[in-house]
């Protein structure tokens, strides 16, 4: 049976519209797809609480508790990004205990737990503490394509996960490049050599979401995401009210298709009238190069919108044939968070600058001396000789309780 999990209140609006779905909308959203028989919400997580604090002058943590207290029938679940928790770089583990722990406090049921370079070591810590909530959770594996990511490769890493104990395992293919049958042998294999449930979190963005959900549905998947019309496609995931009526009635989960309408017409009204500047209709459609620059759906709505600020729109295509020269440099890291930030940036100063590397984002920095995990593959060497040239001292990272002392001291 396939259940769903809606992607509405977290990785749809982060891919469509920038992640700037205000609190008091989702709220209102939440209360009605409540009541729609979805298996589970995606409300928080991934890039909502970083635009909460810096373009929203929100609470964060206000806004998983307003959400809690209104979505009472489904379980409300967030996606982490390991020991990066929902920031852009490695956290201490008293950090990752304490957030996890309040997360759940205040309305977690479900963690979804992924790391950008597919380290088993970043995921362990995370995982342990989410079992240790008694929450749910699932254990990502973060999709690509490369010379190193085959089918073998993605089969011994979800082995790796299931040995944590996670409750779930999860195909997370951020930038929709899993087409149906590379989807059907993967979810078979792991279903045949790991016993283990399985979800399936895909974008739209190659045009292929829906015959990908077909096919893991076929070959035994348990979970997959959609979202509701018109914060669905392209970039996004493909519409409930779509993928519904794709998959054969004895193998889907009953959903309530009369509220999922109600939502959708609330949807339409306020992207009419209150989020036309933040909401971009052109990324619904499908882009073929997408499995070229391996973009993912948030990544590209936040590349479209900096470049915007900057005045330099006309420089996308440049940032795009960027992207995957960077990575292939990289090791062949996946583009997610916070990789696919480091990434970005380092494309668009390097087409900007109208020179390669003529400045080194201090993230990327970081990632090439190993404070982000293992790569996946070798980096470029000259790239990696001019960062240790470049040598800089670090600063020392403070526990939990020496900030929360700093803090007393300061107010």
């Amino acid at each position: 049976m396939i259940n769903f999990i809606d992607t509405t209140l977290r990785d749809a609006h982060q891919s469509l519209m920038a992640t700037r779905l205000r609190t008091d909308d989702a709220v209102l959203l939440a209360e009605k797809l409540d009541k729609a028989g979805f298996y589970s919400l995606e409300v928080w997580g991934g890039a909502t609480f970083d635009a909460d604090l810096r373009f929203l002058k929100e609470d964060p943590w206000l806004r998983v508790k307003r959400i809690s207290q209104v979505a009472t029938k489904s379980k409300k679940q967030m996606l982490l990004r390991g020991v990066s928790l929902v920031g852009y770089e490695p956290y201490p583990k008293d950090v990752i205990k304490e957030f996890i722990h309040l997360a759940h406090r205040d309305g977690i049921d479900i963690f979804r737990i992924f790391d950008a370079l597919n380290d088993i070591n970043n995921l362990a810590f995370p995982i342990k503490e989410a079992k240790r909530t008694g929450a749910i959770v699932q254990g990502a594996i973060t999709y690509t394509i490369s010379p190193i990511h085959t089918i073998d490769y993605y089969i011994h890493l979800a082995e790796n996960i299931a040995s944590l104990e996670v409750d779930i395992i999860t195909i997370k293919d951020m930038a929709g490049l899993l087409d149906p049958l590379t989807a059907e042998e993967l979810v078979s294999r792991i279903k045949e050599e790991i016993k283990i449930p399985i979800g399936i979190h895909t974008h739209d963005s190659m045009g292929l979401s829906t015959a990908t959900y077909y096919a893991s549905a076929k070959a035994g998947a348990d979970f997959i995401d959609t979202s509701v019309y018109p914060l669905a496609y392209g970039a996004a995931q493909p519409a409930i009210q779509s993928v519904y009526y794709a998959l054969p009635k004895e193998k889907r989960a009953e959903i309530n298709l009369s509220i999922v309408n109600e939502v959708s017409s609330k949807l339409k009204e306020l992207l009419s009238i209150k989020y036309t500047r933040e909401f971009n209709p052109h990324l619904q459609v499908p882009d073929p190069q997408a499995l070229v620059h391996q973009i993912p759906g948030g990544m590209i709505s936040n590349l479209l919108y900096q470049l915007k600020e900057m005045d330099q729109l006309d420089k996308l295509d440049e940032v795009l044939e960027e992207v995957p020269k960077i990575r292939k440099e990289l090791g062949w890291p996946p583009l997610v968070t916070p990789i696919s930030q480091m990434v970005g940036a380092q494309a668009v100063l390097n087409v900007i600058a109208g020179e390669r590397y003529s400045l080194l984002v201090k993230e990327l920095k970081a990632y090439i001396k190993g404070k982000y995990g293992k790569p996946p593959g070798e980096i470029d060497s000259e790239l990696r000789k001019r960062v240790e040239m470049e040598e800089e001292p670090e600063m020392k990272k403070l526990s939990l309780k020496e900030c929360e002392e700093r803090l007393r001291s300061i107010l």
